[in-house]
């Protein structure tokens, strides 16, 4: 029998990270490419959807794929499970999140997730007091969650001024293609040019991913 979908229920509105324009103008007085890409892309900016569940969720679901396939296989999820909750996940088995276009692990994380949430196993209501590396050490014990998904988290739910997800592939990409004209980079390499991006460099990250592909990313 198929499950009932329940309400997806009000959505809250994102909320823009508050620091955007200041960081916006610092940057683009810091760094040439920043100069150019920040007027670029208009009055898109950073923001969080309040839910700590939902933005790891989407942060598991978006690994290793692009941004259009991860929405896609999101908003299946969302049809499933009417509101992406830990209740809700719990709520169907993994060939049910399977059957959405999760691989077996991914469904297999979410469904830990979920049960973590339900458990009272993690503390979010902690994490806005804590710093971004005891933030990190926390989540990466979670099933499924590694140091990427960990930044993703802090830039995209708790809008953390300056992350750099040194491990992701667009901002590698990125680099390379803005600042040394497709040429392969090195991670010091990486660190040095968002050297020039501190204490901005969630925001030099988001414009560098908008360079790729202008479609904001959300988690």
């Amino acid at each position: 029998m198929a499950a009932t979908r329940k309400s997806r229920g009000p959505v809250a509105e994102p909320a823009p990270a508050p620091y955007w324009d200041q960081a916006c103008g610092e940057l683009m007085r810091a760094d040439r490419v920043m100069r150019r890409l920040i007027p670029a892309y208009g009055q898109a900016r950073l923001q969080s959807r309040g839910d700590a569940f939902q933005t790891l969720a989407r942060s598991i679901v978006g690994q290793q794929v692009s941004v259009s396939a991860a929405q896609s296989v999101w908003n299946r999820l969302l049809e499933l499970c009417g509101a992406v909750s830990p209740s809700g996940v719990l709520e169907r088995d993994v060939q049910a999140l399977r059957q959405v276009g999760l691989s077996q692990r991914k469904a297999e994380y979410l469904r830990d997730l979920a049960s973590r949430f339900e458990q009272g196993l993690v503390h979010p209501q902690q994490w806005p007091s804590m710093d971004d590396e005891a933030i990190i050490e926390e989540l990466v014990a979670i099933r499924g969650i590694g140091r990427w998904t960990a930044e993703m988290f802090l830039m995209f739910h708790l809008l953390r001024p300056d992350v750099l997800p040194l491990d992701d592939l667009g901002l590698r990409r990125g680099i390379s293609q803005c600042y040394f004209s497709g040429e392969a980079v090195s991670r010091s390499e990486l660190r040095e040019v968002a050297s020039a991006w501190a204490p901005w460099r969630s925001v030099g990250t988001w414009y560098i991913w908008r360079s790729l592909d202008p479609l904001p990313v959300e988690y």
